[in-house]
């Protein structure tokens, strides 16, 4: 059975996300980045690992995911100056396809819903 997270957790999962996203910003000037969102986090009990969720817009999504995983050691580096914690975690970006996913269902709904309606006259 998966425990759930404590409070404390949730509090730094959610700092480490926007530290991450001011980092992004800020230190990572490679134009084959694309719009990069940050979604979602999910950091181990211990701290120890993170997986972060992105969206990519503007850009092809592995190449932005290969960016940020390579630079994943020089975040982490200034993320831990940022942090007054003991642990930082390891990072792993990953790509979100939840949006592209929703944009197809709706697609697929709507034209469910015409073909119903075409079907009734």
């Amino acid at each position: 059975m998966k425990k759930k997270p404590s409070y404390r957790n949730n509090r730094v999962a959610d700092q480490i996300l926007k530290d991450i996203s001011l980092l992004i910003q800020q230190e990572i000037k490679d134009t084959r980045l694309g719009f990069v969102t940050l979604q979602h986090i999910e950091l181990t009990a211990d701290y120890a690992h993170a997986k972060i969720y992105v969206s990519v817009f503007g850009s092809e999504p592995k190449i932005s995911i290969d960016i940020l995983n390579d630079k994943a050691g020089y975040l982490h580096s200034l993320l831990f100056k940022m942090l007054r914690i003991h642990t930082i975690p390891k990072l792993k970006f990953i790509h979100d396809e939840t949006q592209v996913k929703g944009f197809e269902m709706s697609q697929l709904i709507a034209k469910a819903n015409q073909d119903n309606s075409q079907n009734e006259e």
